[in-house]
């Protein structure tokens, strides 16, 4: 088998459609999925582990990996830094391994400019009032900050003309099953299939010798 270049899946939604909880029950799948860690000069929440949901630094040292080329793309959400490495993105997409990228839609147009055969995930929350009940029960934030995300939230949405896919998140484990059906589905096209069973393939096209 000829190895093939990695999926990148793109998976971006407003705060608070859920899109955080759908990813992590997603990479405890045999999907074989990597998930690209991002780093941001955001505090860690109580929950979150350093190299695990984010690399957690300082704003002088983002902007000097910024400064140095070394992002992907990169991002100010909420007066917070966000950056994906560059480097290990092409590693991983070069060995053969699919990677999913949770990002806003401002660092995912910038994804796509570079890499257009990226796959573009967009998840919805089931309605408005949904969206701001999750906001207000999470007690991560105060108020205006939740205002913000709501507001955040409709310019989110403008963008999701610019995705592949749209999921409604309205129970985690149908979101889930779409969400896989995707990732399936894009790594049974054509032209993937032909790349990584070339051997087999040229195999049943030769007429067998006589």
């Amino acid at each position: 088998m000829t190895k093939t270049t990695g999926c990148l899946f793109i998976i971006s939604a407003p705060s608070g459609a859920g899109k955080t909880s759908l990813v992590r029950t997603l990479l405890q799948s045999d999907l074989d999925l990597s998930l690209s860690i991002s780093h941001t000069t955001r505090p860690p929440r109580s929950e979150e582990v350093n190299g695990r949901d984010y690399h957690f630094v300082s704003e002088e040292t983002f902007r000097q990996m910024l400064a140095g080329g070394e992002f992907l793309e990169n991002a100010e959400v909420y007066g917070n830094l966000y950056g994906t490495s560059q480097k290990w993105i092409n590693e991983a997409m070069a060995s053969g391994q699919d990677i999913m990228l949770e990002i806003d839609c401002q660092g995912a147009k910038q994804v796509h400019q570079i890499f257009p055969q990226s796959i573009g995930i967009f998840i919805l929350p089931p309605s408005a009032d949904a969206l701001a009940t999750r906001l207000k029960t999470r007690a991560q934030d105060n108020a205006e900050v939740i205002r913000e995300r709501l507001a955040a939230a409709r310019e989110e949405v403008s963008h999701i003309s610019e995705f592949d896919y749209v999921i409604i998140n309205n129970k985690l484990e149908d979101a889930l099953s779409d969400l896989v059906c995707i990732i399936k589905a894009e790594r049974l096209k054509k032209e993937r299939q032909l790349a990584k069973h070339h051997s087999l393939i040229t195999e049943l096209s030769v007429p067998a010798s006589r």
